[in-house]
């Protein structure tokens, strides 16, 4: 369980009711993909994909009820070490309103049973069904309330969550205050009268049985069976979660690896050419910034691309109109092959 015993109080904090309330979200999500990855190769499974909602309310009908029945809590509050307990306002003269908490009630459990499962899967059909076809003036009047209705209920989702976090109330919820439900913390005490309690209604439904003997080790069987897989349910759950929570970000790395395209460093600078000036050639002048051809300043400075040397522009275009090559190396060059060089200031 994802819970410590004995904490400070009995009052739940406000992240163990949000976490509490999202883990059948992502319950539901991460159950999605596991049947999506079996469904690769048993094709039977999209059967069940095409009906995720009905499977996935049956689903948390079966294991919300057993919840609620054996621990008073619903499946992911049973997971966090939390209970539901009735609660009662009783007026004393001394101290006014005196907060009475007991065990849940059949009604209780029935109705918690239907605000966790069957509404909310309800309400995903009716909207999908207000997108899909919109015939009868009723279904234009549900989608035209819908957005409001929706809106109102997150409205007051959040104030009540607020409230709960700024402790100014002990419900979670508006269902669980129209329902006078409190969730609380679980007390190791609670915990051992759990445990003795489902002891005592197996051993009563085993006394239940009827039939011959045959019959009776059959039932037996059965029920065997089913308690064993009530009870690792929330283990086994969870850890299937996990477990292809893991193998989706492994796979997904892996697969990220494969179709990324291979990034090579850049490739390095090719060697600068190995330019020979020529004996025969015009002599470069000790400063750099005179042309060779005039040995004044650089007017207008453009290069021979042949060679790299730098000149004036009229001098080196004059010289390599008449000669057809670059006055320092004699490397045969063109007026096409010299560009002019502009500098910023």
């Amino acid at each position: 369980m994802l819970f410590q015993v004995g904490g400070d109080g009995t009052r739940p904090t406000f992240f163990e009711m949000a976490a509490a309330q999202q883990l059948p979200a992502s319950l539901r999500a991460s159950l999605t993909y596991s049947l999506g990855v079996f469904a690769l190769r048993r094709s039977f499974l999209h059967r069940i994909l095409d009906y995720e909602d009905e499977f996935f309310a049956s689903l948390m009908l079966v294991l919300e009820g057993h919840s609620l029945r054996t621990t008073d809590a619903s499946f992911a509050e049973s997971l966090y070490g939390l209970r539901r307990k009735s609660v009662r306002l009783r007026l004393s003269k001394g101290s006014g309103e005196e907060v009475q908490r007991s065990g849940l009630e059949k009604r209780q459990r029935i109705l918690s049973v239907v605000f966790l499962v069957v509404l909310p899967g309800n309400s995903g059909n009716q909207e999908l069904s207000v997108r899909v076809q919109l015939a009868t003036k009723i279904k234009k009047f549900v989608a035209v309330c819908y957005p409001w209705i929706h809106a109102s209920s997150e409205g007051l989702s959040f104030t009540y969550q607020l409230l709960y976090l700024l402790d100014a109330t002990g419900f979670y919820s508006l269902v669980l205050q129209a329902l006078g439900i409190q969730v609380c913390r679980a007390t190791g005490q609670e915990l051992m009268d759990t445990s003795s309690s489902i002891s005592k209604i197996r051993n009563h439904e085993r006394e239940r049985l009827r039939g011959p003997p045959w019959f009776k080790t059959v039932q037996g069987a059965l029920l065997s069976c089913s308690y064993v897989v009530l009870d690792y349910a929330q283990t086994g759950l969870i850890a299937a979660v996990f477990i292809f929570k893991m193998m989706e970000w492994w796979y997904q790395s892996a697969e990220e690896r494969l179709t990324a395209p291979t990034v090579y460093p850049p490739p390095p600078p090719p060697p600068s050419p190995k330019i020979f000036i020529s004996i025969e050639g015009i002599p470069l002048p000790p400063d750099r910034t005179l042309c060779a051809l005039c040995l004044q300043k650089l007017a207008n400075p453009s290069v021979v691309t042949v060679s790299g040397f730098v000149f004036c522009y009229s001098c080196v275009f004059k010289y390599v109109s008449q000669y057809k090559r670059c006055p320092v190396t004699l490397i045969p060059a063109s007026v096409d092959q010299i560009r002019r060089l502009f500098h910023d200031t």
